[in-house]
């Protein structure tokens, strides 16, 4: 059960910003014991790759927080996200963390299905998040975009930590992420129909 709240926080966590969740595995696993990676995810950990992640995560960024740039980020992202959410989940899910001491258990029998899982779950976060950012801009003249992306990031981070240290409360923030969602769409509809009232 762990392994697939771990591997869900993951690839959720990659819906929103595809480095942050590697980088985080990355960087536990190389100076930290609190991840163990299995033999096929080693390279996570190694140096190159992280420094090549950070200065990805570093371009995104930037890139999240420009109105319009954000929009072209968000489409290239489309193929990026899901990707890493498939790694993250596959990688996560695999791994021995302080919660899960015997992940090869779990999807001993298809290796593949975690990260198809993954893949699944980082596109629907994408798309939501590709979604509301338009409304976000159009709706700030663009002020809300840096703030919008700072607080994905911010929750990236929670998430890919949490989903690694404590993968219980990986259920709190998808439900809150959940509840978010309803609320905001909720929140358009109300706005399109005064405006509809005023016209």
């Amino acid at each position: 059960m762990f392994e697939i709240l771990t591997g869900t926080g993951l690839a959720a966590s990659a819906g929103l910003n595809a480095y942050i969740p590697l980088l985080t595995m990355g960087l536990l696993a190389r100076y930290t014991d609190v991840i163990t990676l299995p033999a096929g995810w080693q390279w996570l950990g190694d140096g190159w790759v992280i420094a090549i992640l950070v200065v990805l995560l570093a371009v995104e960024v930037v890139a999240d927080k420009v109105p319009v740039v954000d929009h072209v980020n968000d489409v290239v992202q489309t193929v990026v996200r899901p990707t890493a959410g498939g790694l993250a989940f596959g990688a996560g899910s695999s791994s021995e963390t302080v919660t899960v001491s015997d992940p090869g258990q779990f999807f001993s029998s298809s290796d593949w299905v975690p990260v198809v899982v993954g893949v699944l779950i980082a596109l629907g976060v994408h798309l939501l998040k590709s979604a509301a950012r338009p409304i976000v801009n159009a709706t700030t003249a663009g002020v809300g975009a840096p703030v919008a992306s700072t607080a994905e990031d911010a929750t990236s981070v929670v998430m890919s930590v949490v989903a690694i240290l404590l993968p219980v409360l990986v259920l709190v923030l998808l439900a809150g992420l959940v509840v978010f969602v309803f609320w905001f769409l909720r929140r358009r509809a109300d706005r399109r129909r005064r405006r509809r009232v005023r016209a």
